[in-house]
């Protein structure tokens, strides 16, 4: 078939995630007017608890769920004046009493793409039975997911539906994470974000609709390079923590992956480095902060091969547009990373597709004799004792 990522057969088992990645751009616009229209009762939950000086805001989920929280931090903590926290399920689960240490009031805000995964309602239970007082905004892409439906009727908790499309069938999260992350941001910032999801729309579509990215992101791969990293500073460092495992997934774990900061990465992550690597650097919209970015995107360069280094980036003053290593986030000059972030992740989704598919895996399910599953599996839930 024929589709924006270039020529794939019906046998290449993409029908999927090729489907979800393009479809973001319409969700986007879908979650915007999801969140205007749900916005009455967001405004009888949220307020009164963002009043309250000693209100801690937790961001919670798992894999891609707990990166939606790490790309939001900073810019909500910024945005609200006060403690914002990305804490893993995961972690929260396997370490309650620390990860809740302090029994002050809070707010829970989980993501979840099905809302079936074991670690989902065991976070939201376990913060119940730890702290004095919590109140749950739950977001979430399954209506019937045990996640939404136990939280559905309960007096301290709001669940925010996305729309039902962006319930993947791929293996990997792609649309979820986006609606999710974007559907937050709305719900929290407020009248901030007025307009944004066109934008990032439109920046969506003129990178998801380009025959010319499909081939700048085969030229990316056509080393065949073993690793890939992923950089980026602030709400982007978590853009490039899903980016990683966005590439880890979908090629079943045969392209190394690592991300980090544009500073942290000479702090020994930079050992991972050899001259079968490809490094994408994602620029900051904030101008003090791109100075960073830039720098190392500079060393990289006078480290690697000709053509190993590419930034992702929407400043025209970010040095390194004009060139065959700069991909446009076109229109969006001077929005917050945070938001940037969204359309900015479809690139790596298309690098891990392309991947997938070079490698002849199938991107839908890179897993198939199981040992790693769309809906996590395995986990037994112990029972907590104070």
């Amino acid at each position: 078939m024929t589709t924006p990522f270039g020529t794939l057969s019906s046998d290449d088992g993409a029908a999927h995630t090729v489907r979800e990645i393009a479809q973001q751009p319409a969700l986007w616009r879908e979650v915007d007017k999801i969140v205007a229209a749900s916005r009455d009762s967001l405004d009888a939950f949220l307020p009164p608890l963002l009043a309250r000086g000693d209100l801690r805001v937790v961001l919670t989920g798992a894999g891609t769920s707990a990166f939606a929280g790490q790309v939001l931090q900073p810019a909500l903590a910024r945005r609200l004046g006060r403690r914002v926290d990305a804490v893993a399920t995961t972690d929260l689960v396997a370490d309650p009493h620390g990860c809740l240490a302090e029994d002050v009031p809070t707010l829970l805000v989980s993501f979840a793409r099905s809302g079936d995964s074991p670690e989902s309602v065991a976070a939201t239970a376990l913060a119940d039975q730890v702290l004095t007082e919590v109140h749950h905004l739950v977001i979430t892409c399954h209506e019937q997911g045990r996640l939404a439906r136990e939280h559905a009727k309960l007096p301290k908790s709001h669940v925010l539906l996305m729309p039902p499309e962006s319930n993947d069938h791929g293996f990997a999260m792609t649309s979820s994470f986006t609606c999710m992350t974007l559907a937050a941001l709305l719900a929290l910032g407020g009248s901030a974000y007025d307009g944004v999801a066109e934008r990032l729309a439109r920046a969506a579509e003129s990178i998801t609709g380009s025959s010319a990215v499909d081939r700048t992101v085969g030229a990316l791969l056509e080393s065949a390079p073993e690793r890939i990293v992923f950089l980026g500073s602030g709400p982007l460092k978590g853009l490039a923590e899903e980016s990683a495992l966005k590439v880890l997934e979908l090629t079943g774990g045969t392209l190394m992956a690592v991300a980090e900061s544009a500073l942290g990465f000479r702090h020994g992550p930079k050992a991972v480095l050899n001259d079968r690597s490809v490094v994408v650097v994602y620029m900051s919209n904030d101008p003090y902060t791109r100075k960073y970015d830039q720098d190392i995107y500079a060393e990289l360069c006078g480290n690697l091969p000709a053509g190993s280094v590419v930034t992702v980036s929407a400043d025209s003053g970010a040095g390194t547009e004009g060139t065959d290593a700069a991909w446009p986030l076109p229109g969006l000059d001077g929005v917050e990373d945070v938001a940037l972030a969204l359309s900015a992740v479809v690139y790596a989704q298309l690098i891990a597709l392309r991947a997938s598919l070079a490698r002849g895996l199938r991107p839908d399910n890179p897993f198939p004799s199981g040992e790693i599953n769309r809906v996590v599996q395995g986990v037994t839930l112990h029972s907590l004792h104070h």
